[in-house]
């Protein structure tokens, strides 16, 4: 039989193992990122006339609705497609590194907010792989963060996020988008 301070002693070492070896409580969360890009994505929306130069379309508009002509009223309904060219500065001419590929739904009647789900494909010397977001975007915010759902390649299983700014906007015909992605969690 064993002492009943021993007993306590004991016990009082299981809870403090199970505690300090939880993996809960053992991963220290890890607030600085462990990678980080800046990268711009262009879009063209096709209008009816710029076939050549665009890089996104509507691809679903409400009953009635012209798909070459965003809706009215905040755009609610719209669905668009893109494949935007994705630069490593805010020249739409410089040499992209990658694609912007996925899409956009104008979802709210009363403001101008869109629902993302898209990814970059990278392709160039210094990275290769894709990062998938997806998220709510409040347009008329100067700054929204999206959330990294993870990657491919050199990016493979990261998750993080994205903190999107509208670097230039030209009507309802090009906008650029400045994208700094904070990894949090990256596997090497």
């Amino acid at each position: 039989m064993v002492p009943r301070s021993c007993s306590i002693l004991l016990l009082f070492f299981f809870v403090f193992l199970a505690v300090s070896f939880s993996p809960a409580i053992a991963r220290k969360r890890q607030y600085k990122p462990c990678k980080q890009l800046v990268l711009y994505f262009h879009d063209v929306i096709y209008n009816g006339k710029n076939k050549g130069n665009a890089t996104s379309s509507i691809v679903a508009a409400p009953e009635g609705g012209n798909l070459t002509i965003l809706a009215g009223d905040f755009h609610f309904g719209n669905i668009a497609v893109f494949d935007d060219p994705i630069t490593l500065d805010n020249n739409f001419h410089s040499e992209p590194v990658g694609r912007a590929q996925g899409m956009y739904i104008y979802d709210t009647k009363n403001t101008y907010t869109a629902w993302l789900g898209f990814s970059f494909v990278l392709n160039c010397t210094d990275h290769k792989g894709s990062i998938n977001f997806i998220g709510a975007d409040p347009l008329m915010n100067k700054t929204r963060d999206i959330s990294v759902v993870g990657g491919t390649g050199d990016f493979f299983m990261h998750r993080g996020i994205a903190t999107v700014s509208t670097d230039s906007f030209e009507g309802e015909v090009y906008f650029r988008l400045r994208v700094d992605i904070k990894f949090y969690e990256c596997w090497y």
